[in-house]
């Protein structure tokens, strides 16, 4: 048995609902186990047979959407790459001082490096982005909510989906992979 973290992309926020409780109940029904939600923003941890991401997207997808009736983007990742996300932050004073402000962005394929310069290009604020792998670190030190680098922008220059978690959160997942 192998423990992976699964992020939802775009839920509780806009309208699109999902109980966390229902999703905990869809995983189980699934073979998961040790299912556990964490916040309302679908970050789910739990165990289940090594399985290349992909493949768990792929599934997790479908039946969320066959089963819950919502279409989202999953993004899967194993305990060991979720201790390498944490361990590879090129913002470590920003972890540290503001992490709020601080994004990591799982990305679903890592992003060409000419893709990587476009998203540059296009930042207007202060905002700094580092790619390692299929991870996007961004830094907000002006804050989110009013930045234009938002996640369709990134998804745009880099041709591939994402979705955001705060520094704050990574570290809550972390903790909850440690009482795995």
């Amino acid at each position: 048995m192998a423990t992976h973290i699964a992020l939802l992309r775009a839920v509780n926020v806009g309208g699109r609902k999902l109980v966390m409780a229902e999703l905990k109940a869809m995983f189980e029904s699934l073979g998961f186990t040790q299912v556990r939600t964490l916040l309302q923003t679908g970050n789910i941890v739990f165990a289940g047979a090594r399985k290349a991401s992909t493949a768990l997207e792929a599934v997790l997808e479908a039946e969320t959407e066959k089963r819950l009736k919502v279409r989202t983007d999953y993004l899967v990742r194993g305990a060991e790459e979720w201790s390498a996300i944490i361990a590879n932050n090129p913002f470590r004073r920003e972890a540290e001082d503001d992490p709020s402000h601080l994004l990591v962005l799982p990305l679903k394929s890592a992003p060409a490096e000419a893709d990587l310069a476009a998203l540059r290009a296009a930042i207007k604020g202060r905002e700094t982005v580092r790619a390692v792998g299929r991870e996007l670190y961004a830094y907000y030190p002006d804050g989110i909510g009013e930045s234009k680098l938002t996640v369709a922008l990134i998804e745009k220059k880099l041709n591939t989906r994402c979705t955001g978690r705060n520094w704050n959160t990574v570290m809550k997942i972390e903790g909850a992979l440690a009482n795995s």
